[in-house]
């Protein structure tokens, strides 16, 4: 047996463990995203496959604890399960449900949302700011070290004693950042933080996106800002996100026009107009490619499986 494989084989173990103060803190709450006590710590449960989850994410930590996930973003589909782990490092567009859960083993998440400003205070303690040229993918999905696993339980014990949670979270947390930035992804990791480095040039464009998504925009004026041309701002866009600028937009306006239809009873092709479409359409289509069905019957699938 290799050192690999023991090393895993620790990590699921300990996710058992970490299970365990999950399930005690989410009993009850129904299905969906839970906050706790602790600042930028939320945890997932999940009972059945049917949920489709969609939301603009990142950056984020996000540790399968118990159970399978599908994530998917614009035309990619993306598989990890118990003891792996997912960073998204830029705001992306992601769909995610979960594959493997029942309401007897349910699926079980940590969620800890990152701060790129605590990071960039320990990249520089540990002079791990050397970064290469080329852009990295604004997300990656690893398997976990015991290490790691190791301080997400200990965070999730503290909810046990919240006298403690001031003095000590921020400690844990810190750690979590040191064993992300000592891993196997750390490149991607400390472009989150690095000022100047290509990935926060592309966040920054993608905040003035989801600022004005509804409206018709330029490349041109996008790479200005990012202090590019043209053409590198497009590949660097594409190589963090795995989508063109436009493609960015277009997935922001179906998301918001789910929210809508979901949450506001709207119809279609009044959700159309409102999110920038000129066409219902290309909405529609669009809609069905990204989201497997048509506006109308997703919003009808998705009510029943909130019921």
């Amino acid at each position: 047996m290799t050192i690999k494989t023991l090393e895993h084989e620790t990590t699921i173990d300990k996710c058992k463990q970490m299970a365990i103060l999950i399930s005690k803190h989410t009993e009850g709450k129904g299905d969906g995203i839970h906050a706790t006590e602790i600042a930028h710590l939320e945890f997932s449960r999940q009972s059945d496959t049917l949920k489709t989850l969609a939301s603009v994410s990142g950056p984020i930590l996000a540790i399968v604890v118990q159970g399978q996930k599908k994530v998917l973003l614009n035309e990619s589909t993306y598989h990890y399960g118990t003891a792996q782990y997912l960073v998204v490092s830029v705001d992306l567009p992601l769909c995610g449900y979960a594959t493997e859960a029942t309401p007897e083993r349910p699926y079980l998440g940590f969620k800890l949302t990152l701060d790129p400003v605590q990071l960039c205070e320990i990249i520089t303690q540990t002079r791990s700011n050397l970064l290469k040229k080329d852009s990295v993918p604004g997300w990656f999905i690893s398997n976990a070290q015991p290490p790691l696993i190791d301080c997400a339980i200990k965070l999730t014990q503290l909810l046990d004693t919240p006298q403690d949670i001031a003095f000590l979270a921020p400690a844990i947390i810190r750690e979590i950042y040191y064993r992300l930035l000592m891993g196997e992804q750390s490149e991607a990791v400390r472009q989150v933080a690095t000022s100047g480095s290509n990935m926060q040039r592309i966040a920054e464009t993608i905040k003035l996106i989801k600022a004005d998504f509804t409206k018709p925009m330029r490349i041109e004026n996008l790479a200005e800002y990012a202090n590019m041309s043209s053409s590198s701002f497009y590949r660097h866009f594409k190589a963090v996100t795995s989508m063109s600028p436009l493609q960015y937009q277009k997935q922001l306006r179906l998301l918001k026009a789910r929210q809508l239809m979901l949450a506001e009873n709207a119809d279609a092709a009044s959700t159309a107009y409102q999110v920038g479409y000129e066409s219902t359409s290309q909405f529609s289509r669009e809609y069905s490619r990204m989201f497997g069905a048509p506006p109308i019957k997703d919003i009808e699938r998705l009510r029943v499986a909130t019921v």
